[in-house]
């Protein structure tokens, strides 16, 4: 009985923890507009976090060209687009990255930050000096 016990709170802890992880898919929410907009992929390489667009939810702007963007991502499908580059954890933020909007053409530092009331909430802050940003993003499951 005692094994059993273990392994059950082995099996719940996992479920939480994988929860409260900020890889995997998220909903990008425009924060002021409240608008569903793509779908991120938030992944790590070479010991960083990125993000790269996935999915657009908008099915005129699927094909859309980023002709705001600089050097070798000028006019290349925002499909596909690495938005979030170079985030490292530290504490309970991931930060020390950018973030790019490409409706803009702006690149802001970043922090991304997994809500603690809901593990399927991301917020994503961006910072030009002292002032910032936030959205919140949605886990697609």
């Amino acid at each position: 009985m005692k094994r059993f016990v273990i392994l059950f709170l082995v099996i719940i802890l996992s479920f939480t923890l994988s929860s409260q992880s900020i890889f995997g898919k998220w909903k990008t929410i425009d924060g002021e507009t409240g608008e569903e907009k793509s779908i991120v992929e938030i992944y790590k390489e070479n010991g960083k976090i990125f993000g790269k667009v996935v999915g657009i939810l908008n099915p005129n702007d699927r094909n859309v060209l980023c002709d705001k963007c600089k050097g070798d991502e000028y006019n290349t499908p925002v499909m596909g687009l690495v938005l979030i580059k170079n985030m490292q954890k530290k504490g309970k933020y991931y930060k020390g990255g950018t973030i790019f909007d490409p409706e803009r053409g702006k690149i802001y530092r970043c922090r991304l930050f997994i809500d603690k009331h809901n593990p399927d909430i991301l917020q994503v802050r961006g910072y030009i000096a002292f002032l910032y940003s936030s959205q919140y993003w949605k886990r697609v499951k």
